[in-house]
């Protein structure tokens, strides 16, 4: 006997289970690291953060792992990743935008 609960309609017997492990493709990946845009009108600044890829650009974030600032000048730093920290959500799944890529890259070849 089926028992109706709000719109979920509850059939007797066992929970059924997770089936064969699946393989997930890049488009089924849902943490990413990417650019979140700060600063003023014509100033950009970029957090780099650790997200999940259905949030908004600048919306809510899980980690940020760095920052990236284009129009630096005299001292002030333009570029500072915690390589390590990408490294751990890398090696968890997550994907790296193609403009953080190219930033990483950057940032090994300064260290």
């Amino acid at each position: 006997m089926s028992k109706i609960f709000g719109l979920f309609i509850l059939q007797p017997g066992p929970v059924p289970q997770w089936g064969p492990a699946v393989l997930l493709t890049k488009e089924d990946v849902m943490v990413t690291i990417r650019l979140a845009r700060g600063g003023a009108k014509k100033r950009p600044f970029y957090q780099v953060v650790v997200t999940d890829s259905r949030n908004a650009r600048d919306g809510r974030f899980i980690e940020r792992v760095g920052f990236f600032n284009p129009i630096a000048s005299g001292q002030a730093e333009a570029l500072r990743l915690d390589l390590d920290r990408i490294e751990h959500w890398v090696g968890l799944g997550a994907t790296v935008s193609d403009r953080v890529g190219a930033l990483i890259k950057d940032a090994k070849k300064a260290a």
